[in-house]
């Protein structure tokens, strides 16, 4: 089972916005099978060791040396740190900070030291977080499940829904009969009763819905037939209710088999939102309101002018970025004294309320390390 430590947008600007000197990233690749933790925990101190040789060229003392490594220490004693794990960890830790988290992302092994954290690897966590719900749908019926990238599906009550379409009517499913045991009075009845009790179950499940969706984006998934899932479709007033559905009888489905018919409808979802956004790239472009340029990017990110940033999560270049005008000093070599360019772009984009795309090579407009569009022309 994987163990996640999810980001939030909020856990990566608090390591935006930390500056300190002798400040190291460690991206180390994990499993979640105990039989590789002596080969993660290698992996770990060789690249400890390579943050020590970074921070020692830099002119670190060494007491500040010391300490860090004291800091990896305490949490490689913690028997929770290596035992549970996800695809990769994200270890973060400077003089007056430390913290990790365990992502599902593939994500490729580095150490980086310098006067702030490396966040770019983080950011894929965030881009498509690969979450949602599952309605699951039926005349008998109703289960809402929450579903992630790895962590087990789980079940939400729902409170004040009724255990049927007849139970939310006040009539014998079976009798078509009131709760006194008499037909009621003006009811209508045959195939046309039964849809306005189906209606009257969905307009019951969105109001149960709303308390435990409210604030949230997450796209909620259909799984039924119709004509249930249509009559709840016409009630629903759940703004990211999508249009992909999961067909047929849910009832007999667990949470787990569920959440594993979602992903796909995740995958294409995702796929589709991608493609709109590099298509309103090209649209954007031909009006001057896109950059692909590095320099260009650095410029308006330097300016607050990004709106959405492309990032290729692969991508590193070591260099600097002047703090007024953005213009960008490559160097040959990482080191203590230089930090990466796209992760410094990605975090002045970041801290202006960009939206950050952090995508593979390929998704990445124009054929670069990065490309945005921008609010206004830099």
């Amino acid at each position: 089972m994987h163990h996640t430590d999810i980001p939030t947008r909020s856990d990566i600007v608090e390591l935006a916005t930390a500056r300190e000197p002798g400040s190291v990233s460690i991206i180390l690749a994990t499993s979640t099978n105990p039989s590789d933790t002596s080969h993660i925990r290698l992996d770990l101190k060789n690249q400890v060791k390579v943050a020590v040789e970074q921070l020692t060229a830099a002119g670190a003392d060494r007491a500040a040396i010391a300490a860090f490594t004291q800091q990896v220490d305490d949490l490689q004693e913690d028997p929770d740190f290596l035992r549970y794990l996800s695809s990769s960890l994200a270890l973060y830790i400077s003089p007056s900070l430390t913290r990790y988290f365990r992502v599902p992302n593939i994500l490729q092994s580095c150490t980086e030291v310098s006067d702030r954290f490396f966040i770019k690897p983080l950011m894929r966590a965030l881009t498509f977080p690969q979450s949602a719900y599952v309605l699951a749908l039926a005349q008998s019926g109703v289960r809402l499940v929450a579903v992630s990238r790895d962590l087990p599906a789980t079940s939400i009550e729902l409170e004040g829904v009724p255990a049927d379409v007849a139970a939310a009517a006040g009539v014998d499913s079976i009798r078509g009969r009131g709760s006194d045991g008499r037909s009621p009075q003006g009811r209508i009845q045959g195939s046309e009763g039964q849809k306005v009790r189906m209606q009257e179950y969905a307009q019951a499940i969105n109001k149960a819905l709303s308390p435990v969706l409210a604030g949230s984006k997450e796209p909620l998934i259909l799984a039924g037939a119709e004509p249930m899932t249509g009559i709840f479709r016409s009630v629903s007033s759940y703004k990211h209710l999508v249009k992909p559905e999961i067909e047929g009888n849910q009832q007999e489905r667990s949470d787990e088999q569920l959440a594993a018919a979602a992903r796909p409808i995740l995958d294409e979802l995702y796929a589709a939102e991608l493609h709109a956004l590099c298509e309103e790239f090209g649209t954007r472009a031909s009006n001057g309101r896109a950059v692909t340029d590095l320099g260009d990017v650095a410029r308006a990110a330097t300016a607050n002018a990004v709106d959405t940033l492309f990032v290729d999560i692969d991508s590193n270049l070591p260099g600097t970025v002047d703090e007024t005008t953005g213009v960008v000093t490559l160097a040959d070599d990482a080191d203590a004294t230089n930090y990466g360019v796209i992760d410094e772009i990605l975090r002045r984009a970041l801290l202006s309320d960009a939206r950050i795309l952090a995508v593979r090579a390929d998704d990445v407009p124009g054929g670069g390390a990065l490309a945005a569009t921008v609010r206004f022309p830099v």
